[in-house]
């Protein structure tokens, strides 16, 4: 199995470091700013906001991150349905110091609703940069917790790279050439999970919140059966008789935490169920180190969970 082996290991080699540093980047996760990271490579860091530990679906930002992203040349975020406190701030900012990652044309995007899939086009240039960042539609629905499909972030590691570009033309062929060499190590990735993933295929889980639907289409799994959706309150007693018999009708056979979200709901659900609780998810990478290896260590760290529970 894949023991979050980082990916994109040979980014620095690729060029030498230009005299002068990247342009100020600012992300919003540490998957976004992992992503960016192997893109800018050994011209510069990403600040990151939600930071280990934390969670980036509701975050207070501290002064000097406010300070920061007003200074920043870029910033590189989600988009509203994941880091919903940033969203005044990428307004005031502007279209051309915003890269909306839900936004970048040709994303595939889930409504959380029915579990539907679109793509991301319309009225956005051709690197995720609207008028203003989706007001302009109803994305209330969407599920964004796109970067599960590792197609996606294959198609927002070119997007980040045509960013940088139009503020750093000098080292347009650094970009480009780190985000190739980042896609090239995330489908050789993603192949290993193809088949490490297939025999657990059909079999039916257990997890926190619906977050893991862009991972499981993308990899062929059975539907999770979600304890709570996203923004949800606790479910109340009448919900969690419901989830105790949609449990028996699933015939789950694992269950899963999540980093950052209190255990004791799900370990409720499955109470006396003889369904096997395993080791927390991190589906936004808030226990791994930073860096640009963070993103497949991310879907790795998923695999290995679900495949070591799911083939006892």
């Amino acid at each position: 199995m894949i023991r979050s082996a980082p990916i994109l290991a040979t980014l620095a080699l690729l060029l030498p470091a230009a005299a002068s540093a990247g342009p100020s980047v600012v992300a919003d996760t540490p998957v976004t700013a992992s992503l960016v990271a192997a893109v800018m490579g050994a011209q510069g860091q990403p600040q990151v906001l939600a930071g280990a530990g934390q969670d980036a679906h509701d975050l207070q930002l501290r002064p000097s991150q406010a300070s920061a992203l007003r200074r920043a040349d870029l910033l590189v975020w989600v988009g509203p349905q994941m880091t919903g406190w940033l969203d005044r701030t990428a307004d005031a900012l502007g279209p051309d110091r915003v890269l909306t990652l839900l936004q970048v044309p040709g994303t595939r995007l889930r409504d959380r609703a029915e579990g539907g899939e679109h793509e991301t086009g319309g009225d956005q240039d051709d690197h995720g940069h609207g008028h203003g960042h989706g007001h302009d539609h109803d994305h209330e629905g969407i599920d964004p917790h796109a970067w599960l499909d590792p197609d996606n972030a294959a198609l927002w590691l070119d997007a980040i790279a045509e960013a940088l570009v139009a503020r750093d033309a000098p080292n347009a062929a650094r970009y480009r050439a780190n985000a190739a060499a980042a896609r090239a190590d995330l489908a050789a990735l993603d192949a290993r999970l193809q088949a490490q993933l297939a025999p657990v295929r059909g079999q039916r889980f257990v997890v926190a919140h619906d977050a893991y639907g862009y991972f499981t289409d993308h990899y062929g799994l059975a539907p999770a059966l979600a304890v709570a959706t996203i923004g949800a309150a606790a479910p109340g007693a009448a919900r969690l008789t419901d989830l105790r018999r949609e449990l028996a009708q699933a015939d789950a056979a694992c269950a899963f935490p999540e980093t950052n979200h209190d255990p004791a709901t799900l370990a409720m659900v499955v109470e006396g169920s003889g369904v096997v609780m395993g080791p927390p998810l991190d589906p936004e990478g808030s226990g791994i180190a930073p860096g640009p290896g963070l993103y497949g260590a991310v879907l790795a760290g998923l695999a290995d969970a679900l495949g070591a529970c799911l083939q006892r």
